[in-house]
């Protein structure tokens, strides 16, 4: 199966945050053939360990979240319409007229409920509907509903992912499923040079909810470098301050968040192989998982490697595949020039 059909089919998957061992076998069939050693973790992380060559070998740990945005029941009123609340940075003006799905004892399709504009009055017609006054809809009574579902389970948007022109492809959870095929990509291409560090890929857990899962990965590999692959803002058009745009590179953060011979280090190589970059300056938080990584145990030096998407947190997202490829080439390539510390400060 190619790149495009392996981020097509994990996007399409589901696991919102708290539930991402849903993933699990999934990712081990897509990381087996490329390292040496799985391991499921007890949050629902996943990690593929791909020994190096030697020993005294650096360990690197590359990690991108696996979990997405969703929903959650909240209760069910007497009519069999669904409440529901967000898991995560989901934008109320996006859910009118979806279709959902609502994971309980078997999955259960509805719709969340928009009146008509023929009956909207003219001030209703200009506000944005809020979450607590929205409900779905799955054409059932409460009691045949309360028999499938209950407080707690899990929604998400039905939505299947699609190749686009070009390399694009759209979907509902790219948000960071693109962050995974870039380690795939990078483990793929591993196996053609060689290295001498321990790679650990990481698929975290509860990223969307605060950073949370990070930070029991980072403990428990230990690592001596660490590396976050996350998506960006690709969406040129809608804000000046955004500069890159999808399928025109990767992004390469600097700041106090980030080590700095390591980002000076893969800038270069960047340079040298001809892999299209921006660089972006964060003189606070990054907003991803570097921030807890960074000072977990002793302190881990870091890095932040950024794949750009459109129409981030909708069920629309969009990637250009080449800017997956690209993050994978640039990964692998710092990788195999790392032998000890000693290659960092030279």
């Amino acid at each position: 199966m190619e790149g495009k059909e392996i981020l097509k089919k994990l996007s399409d998957l589901n696991a919102v945050s708290g539930s991402e061992y849903l993933l699990q076998d999934d990712l081990e069939c897509t990381f087996k053939p490329y390292v040496n050693e799985i391991k499921k973790g007890k949050m629902g992380d996943f990690i593929a360990i791909k020994r190096g060559e030697g020993e005294d070998r650096l360990k690197i740990l590359i990690t991108a979240h696996v979990d997405e945005i969703g929903l959650m029941v909240t209760d069910i009123d007497e009519r069999g319409f669904v409440s529901f609340t967000n898991v995560g940075g989901v934008d109320p003006k996006t859910l009118p007229a979806q279709e959902v799905i609502i994971h309980g004892l078997r999955d259960v399709h509805g719709v969340i409920g928009a009146k008509p504009p023929h009956v909207l009055t003219e001030k209703d017609r200009k506000k944005a509907i809020k979450m607590d006054e929205m409900v779905i809809d799955c054409g059932m009574t409460k009691d045949e509903l309360k028999e499938l579902v209950k407080i707690g389970d899990y929604i998400t948007i039905k939505k299947e992912s699609l190749e686009l022109l070009g390399d694009f492809i759209t979907g509902k959870a790219l948000d960071n499923r693109v962050g995974i095929m870039a380690l795939y990509e990078c483990a793929k291409e591993l196996n053609k040079i060689k290295h001498t560090a321990d790679v650990y890929f990481a698929a975290t857990t509860q990223e969307e909810r605060g950073l949370l899962g990070i930070k029991t990965t980072t403990y428990e590999v230990n690592p001596d470098i660490g590396i976050v692959v996350d998506v960006t803002f690709g969406d040129k058009y809608a804000n000046p301050d955004i500069q890159l745009e999808c399928g025109k590179g990767v992004e390469i953060t600097i700041g106090p968040n980030i080590h700095p011979e390591l980002s000076e280090k893969l800038i270069k190589l960047a340079d040298e192989y001809g892999i299209p970059y921006t660089i972006d300056v964060a003189p606070g938080g990054t907003g991803t998982e570097t921030w807890n990584l960074q000072v977990t145990r002793e302190g881990v030096p870091t890095l932040l490697v950024s794949v750009p998407i459109k129409y981030m947190h909708t069920s629309t997202e969009i990637v250009n595949y080449k800017d997956i490829v690209r993050a994978g080439r640039l990964l692998a390539l710092f990788i195999s020039s790392l032998k000890n510390w000693g290659d960092i400060y030279a």
